[in-house]
């Protein structure tokens, strides 16, 4: 009997006596043939079989068969050695076990949204530096307010102002002690507003927005109050409350170390009938501020309104003369050098703030730098304070020239605006060594006087300002006659004196307090010096804690202090002012300088929104015409 063979021929599979023997073990019920004995079989009676009948019908004999099992594994679809499946399981349950386990776990766990970045020292500090501001205030305290130790003061100021309706309550402290003084006041409100136009999604990044414009709007509120803001002229403003005069021996401002809760002593109000520079920070502080609350239309407009009346009163030409001549309550404290530097800043916020061309037009006349000896090449006119605004009205108004580029007739102020706010750029640089550097690396803009640190913040915040207005203009730096910088360089000098104030100083200390491990603990400050347990103490009964050693009891923190003399030396020793005192125009230069140098807030600034007033420069294109029909 032949079967058929799929490799081709034929295979002679069975005989006769293989039948005979199948039957048999048909009848004896044995239904499975062994194919070892069907080999045997085979073999003696048609001799062995070739290697293709082994192949396809012999399984290996028991030796083979022994020495395959202990080598290999059949899988079914595959055959592997069996110690190779070993180690792959082996593998397998330990990448299980170091990868799987731990995914398992985390994805088991509830989900939290991942927090924000870490904040930068900038933001800690700004932080702390916006609360300074809480510990002014002046008038009834909102009950939020920061400070336990505080409460409210001065509620019967401007009493002797008979024509101002409720008096003059409100406002903010000047410094560390209780005079309001107003034109460092109003500078302090025009650059905290400058600093939320610029960089307002900075402070809503680290939820100071809303803080920040309260700040604000304390201080516009009470500036309001300081004159007849609902006509359209006006013959005096009140520009100051409380004071003292040099030699007095009556209880005042300065003669008395007592908590503004406590003051039991006269607070005369200033009446000031002429005085440009005054009116004009005024003007320009309720402009700015008009920006930062549009969205809010009826106090933008109230504050339009208040800073255009102040303004006429600013721009009247028989009280063009500082606020302060002659006045012995303002003269030895704030005194002002001149006002046409307020006619280039405030002209430049009206404009801002109206889209009205006429100040425009005024910004950029050519007699307002002259008489502000603006272009002058003097180290004075490139340090900016509550005293000259020349350095930040020029670089104002170089942001129109890189963003709006007016063209004629503006062009060529503008240009030369531009021309001096790079120059004054390039004098903060130590390549030129225009100003003294002390060996710690700090510049002194105060040449050698006390209280250099606030004049310093102000340069930090225009450099950084600046650095940021080139980047968004898309030009990669600046000249400084034939040499040109980079912006990076300018973001140094900025970065440097900030790293200096916050501690990297040859004192170890931070000059902002709260900030940084060692900071100042004798503030010259009255609120901050005597204990609120309760005791009120007499107008000469709290000098015992002026002159006490200890720290102060009241922590007064984000307050930036006067700051080292021109050696890195600092006294942190309460008496002593010139080391020790915080001021309003300082801190709000301080927090221009931060927000303008956190990263974790974000970077660069708004272009926009300072221009939402202004009008467009040039005529709208006529619109095309319909399509022809025939």
């Amino acid at each position: 009997m032949y079967a058929a063979n799929h490799w081709g021929g034929s295979l002679e599979i069975a005989t006769e006596n293989d039948h005979e023997d199948q039957n048999r073990r048909n009848k004896n019920g044995d239904q499975d043939i062994d194919r070892a004995s069907l080999y045997n079989i085979q073999s003696q009676h048609s001799g062995a079989l070739d290697e293709t009948q082994q192949s396809w019908l012999l399984n290996p004999d028991d030796a083979s068969r022994k020495k395959t099992k202990s080598k290999y594994v059949d899988l079914g679809c595959i055959v592997v050695k069996r110690k190779v499946l070993k180690w792959t399981v082996i593998i397998a349950l330990a990448a299980f076990l170091v990868i799987g386990v731990p995914i398992i776990i985390v994805k088991s766990l509830p989900k939290h949204n991942s927090g924000p970045p870490a904040p930068d020292q900038y933001t800690e500090a700004l932080h702390k530096a916006l609360l300074f501001f809480n510990a002014q205030k002046s008038g009834k305290l909102p009950k939020n307010n920061t400070f336990k130790w505080r409460g409210d003061s001065g509620l019967q100021d401007g009493a002797d102002a008979t024509d101002v309706k409720g008096g003059l309550v409100g406002g903010y402290y000047d410094a560390g002690d209780n005079t309001k003084f107003n034109f460092p006041m109003s500078f302090a409100m025009t650059m905290l507003s400058w600093s939320v136009i610029e960089y307002e999604h900075k402070y809503r990044s680290i939820n100071e927005y809303d803080h920040v414009r309260e700040l604000i709007k304390w201080g516009t509120d009470y500036l309001l109050r300081t004159f007849n803001s609902s006509a359209s002229t006006i013959d005096h403003i009140y520009g100051q409350v409380g004071g003292s005069q040099n030699g007095s021996t009556t209880p005042d401002d300065h003669t008395c170390w007592q908590r503004p809760e406590d003051m039991d002593y006269k607070r005369p109000t200033q009446r000031i009938t002429a005085g440009a520079d005054l009116a004009g920070e005024m003007a320009a502080a309720l402009a700015a501020a008009s920006i930062v609350f549009r969205d809010d239309t009826t106090y933008s407009k109230k504050l339009v309104k208040g800073a255009s009346t102040v303004w006429t009163f600013a721009r009247d030409n028989g009280k063009r003369s500082p606020y302060s001549r002659g006045n012995l309550f303002i003269e030895p404290y704030y005194n002002s050098t001149g006002y046409y530097d307020e006619y280039m800043w405030g002209s430049a916020w009206m404009y801002y703030a109206t889209g009205n061309s006429s100040y425009l037009w005024l910004a950029t006349n050519e007699g307002l730098p002259k008489h502000a000896k603006a272009f002058m090449d003097i180290p004075s006119q490139r340090v900016l304070s509550w005293d000259n605004k020349s350095p930040a009205a020029m670089l104002l108004l170089t942001r129109m020239r890189l963003f709006l580029n007016p063209g004629f007739p503006y062009e060529g102020m503008l240009r030369s605006y531009h021309n001096a706010t790079s120059l004054t750029m390039c004098s903060y640089l130590e390549n030129y060594q225009y100003f003294n550097r002390t060996k710690g690396g700090l510049i002194d803009l105060a040449q050698g006087k006390p209280q250099n640190l606030q004049y310093v913040v102000n340069a930090v915040f225009l450099a950084s300002l600046y650095g940021d207005y080139l980047e968004s203009a898309n030009l990669p730096g600046w000249y400084c006659a034939s040499t040109f910088f980079p912006v990076k360089k300018i973001r140094e000098f900025a970065t440097s004196q900030m790293d200096y104030i916050l501690g990297k100083n040859p004192m170890k200390m931070s000059y902002v307090v709260g900030h940084g491990k060692k900071y100042p603990r004798h503030v010259h400050h009255r609120g901050a010096s005597i204990p609120n347990n309760r005791v009120k103490y007499s107008c000469k009964g709290g000098f015992q804690w002026m002159s006490s050693g200890k720290p102060n009891p009241n922590n007064i923190t984000g307050a930036m202090v006067g700051g080292p003399d021109r050696f890195d030396k600092f006294k942190d020793v309460r008496s002593d002012y010139s080391y020790t005192e915080p001021t309003l125009a300082g801190n709000a230069g301080l927090v221009a300088a931060l927000v303008s140098l956190t990263a974790t807030a974000g970077d660069g600034i708004d272009k926009n929104s300072i221009f939402s007033a202004i009008p467009p420069m040039f005529p709208m294109p006529p619109p095309p015409p319909p399509p022809w029909k025939p």
